[in-house]
């Protein structure tokens, strides 16, 4: 038996950082510049996208559904490439340069979205859907090959790594999301794109610590492919599985596409009827039915071809893939239906006392987890310093722009008061219903006073962290409920707006009377980082009890997981109860304690199922048909993604027609159905996984 050299991984372990070789930090980096920016892009896209074209910090006015139709291909195109990026690594570039190449083509996505035109959204979504198909898969196969002789660091290697992608999405979306919805979208959308670089050039500079690790590969020959997997065996497809694979592909691809292109730009890639009247069923469903059915049939004759034993256990994936299905309909409503709901129907200011105890929070919240991270970077630079400068200073940077924005954002919310504004409006009573009712219309250009009418003074309240002096001439503008103060810039820009739609102006002037209490509005993406904050808080619980003695069946950890979920969506739908059908933004708001919830429960369920899915795929199927498998998991991921945007892009209509709170009971049945009948199928699993826990 030949001898195998380890002498590269012995030397790559030379220089540790906590126990791990610093290489592993350097990945760890690397993955969370690329998910803050993945996330802090993400936690904008449907928020700008629907918000008013005219206002303070005016989005596109989409509809919620054209909206969801668009994210919903994004999101499902991201679990698609990875499968062709993999591929490409595996057999031309190798690992390194896969993560380099992603990182380069992300980063030029993410500075095509900072430009706000139509074209360069379309053009920065698809090079973030490319570039993720070369970094997503490889930069984890890169960990795997650094521990392929010391697998029992391994678990812990990846752990440390999932705290980079929860760092990430937690500061990106906290950051990115500030900046957007405080300063601007394109803000918010460049600082994305800026750590994407940052990303980019220290994963770049670090090229010197991994020697070999990760390079492109060396051809193999059957005999070594072999002895380098325990029951490798040649794979072959048959003339029809390829060409079932190409029509199921085309089929899926144009469905995705098809789906926003019709509705936003009134182009049909698919017939709009086939075979069925299209009252009945439309044509792309038809077509998308059909696809199903063909693959399925692709799936099935497959799996009848191997021994019973294997045969049983990847149809105990396909079962599991099926309920990861059912499980990301509800929970991916967190990037579209939630953040609406966030935005319009979420009371998030508070004032006083309480305005207080949440930028205490929020600083702790921030702080703590950054210095935590920075002492990691401090580290990691004692040891590889001399190696790798260069990578050493682009993350000294980044960390120091983090520290500044977080500084920056913390002032920015302490200073902020609440001030009276006195304006003048008019008195008009109303008959509805027989009764009457009295409301005061303010002045504007929209709304000039009229031959004979008088004005009476009212009072209005404004939040801003610049120091406003009783007696200035201010300018207030209505949005979703709430008055919003607008600088002289934003004041220009807004009457510009109102000029350019051939509209007047309904910015309303005032005078400041008085300074109130302390006040902070709540970003809508703030919500967000909950589930990077829960996840953290508690996967060392989760994990610990998986480990032990009363360890579940993975079956039962599906159906605990999808009912949780479902938990979640029930305190939202019970919390939107108060809000009466038909109720437009800003009307009627809630209390942001459902919400909170909501995200509480949400995460225990995905702590519950989502890391045990890919888990049991690695133990369940052989290597040598891991990455098909691996495949179909990521394929169910896609289509899990593609529900939920298109069914949550229906939270307006649902609204108007019926109210919020049956349109979440929608998220709360779904789930629990779906988790009690995987409990019930637990012999069932137990009798196909064959001993496999």
């Amino acid at each position: 038996m030949a001898t195998v050299d380890t002498s590269q991984h012995d030397e790559f372990f030379n220089s540790k950082v906590l126990g791990h070789p610093a290489g592993l930090f350097v990945l760890f980096f690397t993955e969370m510049w690329e998910r803050f920016s993945f996330y802090g892009m993400r936690v904008l896209l449907i928020n700008f996208l629907t918000m008013a074209v005219i206002g303070s910090n005016p989005g596109w006015e989409w509809t919620a559904e054209n909206a969801g139709a668009l994210f919903g291909t994004y999101a499902g195109l991201l679990y698609l490439t990875p499968i062709l990026g993999g591929v490409i690594a595996d057999k031309f570039t190798g690992y390194r340069w896969a993560v380099l190449i992603g990182c380069v083509i992300m980063t030029l996505g993410h500075a095509s979205m900072a430009l706000e035109t139509e074209f360069s959204l379309y053009l920065g979504l698809a090079l973030l859907v490319i570039g993720t198909g070369f970094f997503k898969p490889n930069i984890t196969s890169i960990i795997s090959e650094m521990y392929t002789y010391l697998p029992e660091k391994k678990d812990g290697a990846y752990t440390i790594f999932y705290m980079g992608v929860n760092a990430g999405a937690f500061f990106g979306m906290m950051l990115c999301g500030y900046l957007a919805e405080r300063v601007g979208w394109s803000w918010g959308f460049g600082l994305a794109g800026v750590f994407m670089l940052f990303g980019t050039l220290q994963f770049l500079l670090a090229k010197p610590l991994f020697g070999k690790i990760g390079a492109p590969p060396v051809k193999q020959t059957k005999e070594e492919k072999a002895a380098a997997v325990k029951d490798y065996k040649e794979n072959k497809f048959t003339g029809l599985d390829k060409i079932l694979i190409i029509v199921t592909s085309i089929i899926g691809f144009l469905y995705l596409i098809n789906d926003p292109v019709s509705k936003i730009g009134g182009i049909n890639l698919l017939p709009a009827e086939f075979l069925f009247s299209k009252d009945v069923l439309s044509g792309p469903i038809v077509i998308t039915l059909i696809g199903v059915a063909l693959f399925l049939f692709l799936v099935i004759g497959r799996i009848v071809r191997y021994e019973k034993i294997v045969r049983d256990k990847m149809i105990a994936v396909i079962i599991f893939a099926f309920f990861t299905v059912l499980f990301f309909i509800p929970f991916e409503q967190a990037a579209t239906s939630m953040v609406i709901f966030a935005r319009d129907y979420t009371d998030r200011v508070l004032t006083g006392n309480a305005a207080l105890i949440f930028n205490i929070v929020n600083t702790l919240l921030t702080v703590i987890p950054l210095m935590i991270i920075t002492w990691v970077l401090y580290l990691l630079n004692k040891k590889t310093f001399g190696k790798i400068p260069g990578s050493n200073v682009v993350l000294a940077v980044c960390f120091a722009l983090v520290w500044g924005i977080v500084v920056w954002m913390l002032a920015q919310d302490f200073s902020t008061k609440a001030y009276e504004v006195e304006y003048q409006a008019v008195k008009i009573e109303q008959v509805v219903d027989g009764e009457t009712s009295v409301v005061y219309e303010p002045i504007t250009e929209a709304r000039p006073l009229k031959a004979g009418e008088t004005t009476e003074t009212q009072v209005l309240t404004i939040s801003s962290n610049n120091e406003l002096k009783a007696g200035q001439a201010v300018g207030a503008h209505l949005e979703l409920g709430k008055y919003r103060y607008l600088d002289d810039e934003k004041r220009e820009k807004l009457v510009s707006d109102y000029a350019e739609a051939g509209l007047k102006s309904q910015l309303i002037m005032g005078e400041v009377v008085r300074a109130k209490e302390n006040q902070v509005e709540i970003t809508v993406s703030w919500f967000s980082i909950l589930n990077s904050f829960f996840i953290i808080a508690f996967a060392s619980f989760f994990s610990k009890w998986w480990e032990s003695k009363y360890n579940p069946s993975a079956a039962l950890k599906y159906g605990l997981g999808l009912f949780i979920m479902g938990v979640g969506f029930a305190v939202l739908a019970y919390g939107s109860s108060f809000i009466p059908q038909g109720a437009g933004p800003g009307v009627v708001r809630v209390s942001m304690v459902w919400l909170i919830l909501a995200y509480l429960f949400h995460t225990i369920g995905e702590l519950c199922l989502s890391p045990v899915g890919l888990s049991y795929v690695s133990k369940l199927v052989p290597a040598r048909m891991i990455a098909l498998m691996f495949g179909m998991w990521y394929l169910a991921i896609a289509i899990g993604n593609k529900v939920a945007a298109s069914m949550g892009g229906m939270v307006e209509q649902i609204q108007e027609e019926y109210n919020l709170s049956t349109f979440f009971l929608i998220f709360t049945i779904i789930p629990m159905a779906a988790g009690l009948l995987i409990t019930v199928l637990n012999p069932l699993m137990k009798r196909l996984m064959h001993g496999v826990r």
